[in-house]
Order: C-alpha cells, then structure tokens, then sequence
C-alpha cells in the first residue's frame, strides 16, 4: 500500500483509517484505487474494503483515472466534495481550479492568469493533485456528465453540452475512456423526471450547519429574487423570457448532501450554476483543517466547538453583493434589505410566468443601474453615487470579481473607487468571492466581540490578532458574528 505519486496526502495510516471506517470527513481528500479491479473509489465507499495491498491512494480523481483507474459505480466520486488547497497553502492551485469553474481557458491562460508559466503551471499540478490541468479540468466534467447521466433523464446530448463539451463526439469519447463504458451504457434505466426539473445531490463534508446558512441568508434575502424558508433556498435566475429557478434544501435520510431541484433551461449554464450553488453554500469546505486554525485561539475555540459546522455564506451574483454591502455601510441588515428590495421593484427585470411562488424578479445588472435615480428609493446622494459609480467601473472593466484574483488585489483595486472603503471591500470579497482569509476588520460589532467583554478593539490591533487566524479569518468572522448574536438573544430572554 503506497501513496502514487508526489501529491500531498494525508499520512498513509490516516488514509487507511479513514478508508476503514468509512470516515466522511475524509471524502474528497483522498481517492483509494484497487489494483485488483481498476477502479477507484471514495472513502465513504459501501463496498467491502480491499486487501491492503491491493489499495492504492491518489490526492485527486484525475490522479487515479491517469494511472488507468475507472470511477466506482456504487460509491460514485462525481458526489465527493471538491479539494482542499487551500489548507495545504496552495493558492496557485486553488485560484486555477477556481478558473476551471468558469469559462473555457487554455493552459497558457489559466497559467497567465495565476501569473505563472504554462510548464511551471504543469509542474505543479502533477506534483500537487497527480494530473496536470487539463486532465484535472476534464476529468472533473467527466464526473458531472456521470452525475447527470445517473440522476437524470437528459438527452446524452443536453449531457455532453451541459458538463462543458462542445462536441458530443468528443464527450463520447473522453467519456468511454474513462469509464470503460459508454454514455448510454451506463445509463440502463433513466431516472423519473421532477416535471420540468431535475434533481442533483451535492455533496459535503460533515458537519455542515445547514440551518445556520439559512438564516443568514433569510434575514438578506430579498423578495421577488429569491426565498428562504426554514428548511430551503430557492431564486430565480438567467433571462427574463425564459427564466430558470431553484431550490435547495436538505437530502432526505441523513445522507451528507444537499437535494437540489433545478430547472435550467440552457444546459450550457447547469455546470456554472451547480458551482455557483458549491461555493455559496461553502460545500467543499474542509471542517478540519479550519477547526485545526481556529482552535489554537482561546478567543475561536469555544464557538468552534458550539457550531463546528458553520460555515461562510456566498452570494449568487458580485453586482448584487456589492449594491448590498454598500447599502448596508451604515445602517443594520434590515434597513439595507428594505433599500434593496426598492431597488429590485423599480429596477429589476420581472420574469414571464413566475416559475415559483414569490419568485418573479431578476437582480438588476450594472447596466440599470448606471444612471438610476435612487435617491427617490431612500439613498443618500453618496451612497446613489457609490452604487452608479460601481456600475460604470465594472461595465468599463476596471473591477471584476474573478474567483481566481488574489484577495489584496481584489481589496487594491475596489478601495480606489469612491464611497467603497477596506470594510466593505472585504465583505465583497467574503461573500462575492467567498475568499477564506477576508477580514473586515473595522467591522464594530467583530471588534466589540474580539474584545472578549472589554472595550472594543482598534481595527488594527484586530488585524494582528486575527494573523494567527490566516488563512481561514472570513470563518472566524462568522463565528465572532454569530456568538455575538447568541449573546444578544440570550441577553433580550434574560430580559
């Protein structure tokens, strides 16, 4: 039993634990392979475990699929939760695979994009992950096409567009090499349909506080765009004449997921959509590795321990992030949400045929918003100014909210727009990024809670503080948060 390859793995007995006991923690960290069958699976695998020597590990799927090992059909990696470079200090590798999830790039891009070299890119992808990038890329579309093929009823068509291939001869081919199979061999019998929607599990690391995601996103969200209940998020998105929507909640029994029920009607946007869904609801978060972090501090430690399974809520869509964070510079989350929700009424684009109850209006883009008069909304002339100004500088591309930018970037370049300072910067990038290490340090109600009862702290002295945090200090800013507000809503009972 060996580890196969310079990839970095969890210590081997770790692995072999975690395989033994089915431990879900692990799932996505590692893959085990079988020499004796060629196929490789995920530790949560229901299958009796191999001999020993017959196991083989892999930091990635691609890493196993390129030493000739096919995907098991029982335990199913496409359902495994995503990598975990960020814990190991790989920010070149998880800024290139956070490019992966957007639009198609060549290897020469993706390395000019993360500013390295296409070779030296190469290189450290196969020492890293075992493949090198467009192995890693394809497999990872290889894996959604097996996810659709098995939980839906699509068109093998629809499939091969929908998991990012232009050419249904070349997903044919790419597929049947990997799994030693056919598209339509796989499938023998289709799934039922949910009328026009399908349904897909996304999987996750335990524990995972689904609860706690929806409440804070039940106190932002905004009527006629989206829904939050106490067991489910829904929205509506895409084009206004032929609009999709969603709902995400729970997967029934137990099992590490969450059921998404998804009617899109361009399949080309299913794989965009279901990774937008992946880093907004945090899925491929490593519990461990941030518990690892945390816990070191007196101050962390003890609201790790009440809620190890919080995790940092996303937005769907930057613009929309932006135009609340800069709502709410001043006033508390429900005021900002009222000023938003005017926003929509007045600028939003309403749908054709609501496809849910409640949901029947698009967020606007920049492009209404650029020169709207909102000061009839309730908006100060700076804040009505702050918002037009965001609008023009990203119609104009001197802003963006590309995944893959380094975090001081993305902060140098809003800061110098006027009206946006470094605490709404960073709440941007928590959640339109969902950057791990962003830090809204001027953030009163953060500094008040890292005094620990004391007097609240100087941003900068908060700063220094939260360095021992690095590189997962946008988590201990939900857990200051929301051990805040526990202490408030025990303190309003008391009363």
């Amino acid at each position: 039993m060996v580890a196969a390859s310079l990839s970095p793995l969890p210590d081997e007995r770790i692995c072999e634990q975690a395989r033994l006991s089915r431990d879900a923690r692990f799932d996505g960290l590692f893959f085990t392979a079988v020499t004796s069958t060629r196929i490789y699976c995920r530790p949560v695998c229901p299958a009796p475990p191999p001999k020993p020597q017959h196991v083989r590990y892999y930091a990635s799927a691609a890493a196993a699929e390129a030493a000739g090992f096919r995907p098991c059909l029982r335990c199913r990696p496409e359902l495994s939760p995503g990598n975990d470079a960020w814990r190991r200090g790989d920010h070149v590798i998880a800024r290139t695979l956070k490019l992966m999830d957007g639009d198609e790039l060549s290897v020469e891009a993706m390395a000019e994009r993360v500013g390295l070299g296409a070779r030296q890119l190469r290189r450290l992808f196969v020492e890293r992950l075992g493949a090198p990038p467009i192995s890693v890329h394809t497999t990872r579309r290889l894996l959604f096409a097996k996810q659709l093929l098995t939980e839906t009823a699509l068109p093998v068509t629809e499939v091969a567009h929908a998991s990012g291939f232009r050419s249904l001869r070349r997903f044919n081919a790419a597929f049947a090499q990997a799994n030693r199979m056919s598209p339509r061999e796989l499938r023998r019998h289709p799934a039922k349909t949910d009328g026009d929607a399908i349904t897909l599990r996304l999987g996750y690391r335990p524990p995972y506080d689904f609860a706690a995601m929806l409440t804070f996103l039940r106190t932002r969200a905004l009527p006629g765009v989206e829904t939050v209940d106490e067991t489910s998020y829904a929205r509506v998105f895409g084009h206004a004449e032929a609009p999709g929507w969603l709902r995400l909640d729970a997967w029934p029994g137990g099992e590490h997921a969450l059921r998404l029920r998804l009617h899109c009607p361009q399949p080309a946007q299913m794989l965009p959509v279901v990774t937008t869904l992946r880093r907004m609801f945090d899925l491929d978060a490593n519990p461990q590795s941030i518990g690892e972090a945390l816990q070191a501090s007196k101050l962390l430690k003890p609201l790790w321990r009440k809620r190890p399974g919080l995790r940092l809520p996303g937005g769907w869509d930057g613009f929309e992030i932006a135009v609340r964070a800069i709502l709410g510079q001043q006033v508390s989350v429900a005021a900002a949400r009222t000023l938003a929700t005017r926003i929509v009424q007045r600028y939003g684009t309403s749908v054709a045929n609501a496809p849910l109850p409640g949901l029947e209006r698009l967020f606007p883009a920049p492009e209404a918003l650029a020169d709207a008069d909102l000061g009839t909304l309730g908006l100060t002339s700076a804040r009505a100014a702050t918002v037009r100004g965001v609008a023009r500088a990203l119609l104009d591309g001197r802003i963006d909210f590309r995944h893959e930018q380094p975090l001081e970037t993305f902060i140098e370049r809003w800061v110098a727009l006027p009206g946006i300072g470094e605490w709404t910067a960073h709440y941007m990038a928590m959640r339109a990024l969902s950057h791990p290490d962003a830090f809204p340090a001027a953030d009163l109600i953060l500094r008040r809670a890292a005094a620990g009862g004391g007097p609240a702290l100087g941003a900068r002295a908060l700063t220094e503080l939260a360095d021992a945090w690095r590189p997962w200090r946008a988590y201990a800013v939900m857990h200051l948060w929301r051990g805040a507000s526990d202490a408030a809503a025990t303190t309003t009972k008391v009363v």
